[in-house]
């Protein structure tokens, strides 16, 4: 789907923290399709969008620091960062990064619910975010994995103002339209992984994804699999380690990988 317009308290875009910002922008353009396009500036220091066609649909900033992990992050639009940062803590997360201006592209800050999984704040200027979602190559869900999903659902509820409908597995939505998932951390992950946020990206066969990924060097971390009603989904690492997922709506028509 194309947009033109942030959807306030959705997400808004998917960014990915590494340690190889050019071996992750070969990854990728293999995997989804991407083309690099660093920013030349000095004081962009680095910041490189992906891009789909022509389209912004991730971005890519490289570590500054020894010991980062490789990790996929996204933004929520919101209208004013400093008064959505400031409500929290009121409801048990944590600031990390105070609201701080980027360039002219919009003013961000970096946040963590009261698990602990961090996601981004993003108030738009001259960038509005990602140009495109929900279709092959862009992003098209975003999982919460959490050990107190009670205390998830009453802080995104809080902060902005996301229903959580169903379960076991709960559906994040904002205006009538569900964006994400959430589900409970059990004896299936290890002990002492911390909550976070999983970003998937919608792909037309997400087995052919799993073939190309491994041969660029990435890894699986669950294989493919079929989800009733839903989809085909699966999970990948790339070279540098940072988890992401692939996912086919069930009905798209599958060619051989």
């Amino acid at each position: 789907m194309k947009i033109t317009e942030p959807v306030l308290s959705a997400p808004a875009w998917a960014e990915l923290g590494t340690s190889d910002p050019e071996g992750a922008a070969a990854f990728y353009g293999r995997v989804l399709g991407w083309r690099a396009e660093t920013d030349p500036r000095p004081e962009a220091g680095g910041y490189t969008r992906l891009l789909l066609d022509d389209d912004p649909v991730a971005g890519l900033v490289p570590h500054q620091a020894a010991g980062q992990p490789v990790a996929w992050t996204f933004s929520v639009a919101v209208a004013d960062a400093d008064g959505t940062a400031g409500e929290v803590p009121k409801a048990g997360g944590t600031v990390l990064l105070d609201p701080t201006d980027v360039l002219d592209l919009g003013r961000y800050a970096v946040i963590a619910d009261p698990g602990g999984a961090v996601l981004t704040l993003w108030e738009a200027r001259t960038f509005r975010g990602a140009a495109r979602l929900n279709e092959p190559g862009a992003l098209c869900w975003v999982e919460l994995a959490t050990r107190d999903t009670a205390a998830a659902e009453a802080f995104y509820g809080s902060v902005f103002g996301w229903s959580a409908e169903g379960g076991p597995y709960v559906h994040w939505g904002v205006g009538g339209r569900n964006f994400g998932g959430m589900v409970r951390m059990d004896e299936r992950y290890p002990e002492g992984a911390p909550p976070h946020w999983t970003l998937y990206f919608a792909v037309l066969n997400v087995d052919a994804a799993v073939n190309t990924a491994t041969e660029a060097g990435g890894s699986v971390g669950y294989p493919a699999m079929d989800i009733p009603g839903t989809g085909r989904v699966a999970g990948l690492y790339d070279p540098q380690g940072g988890a992401f997922a692939v996912y086919t709506p069930e009905g798209v028509a599958r060619t051989e990988p």
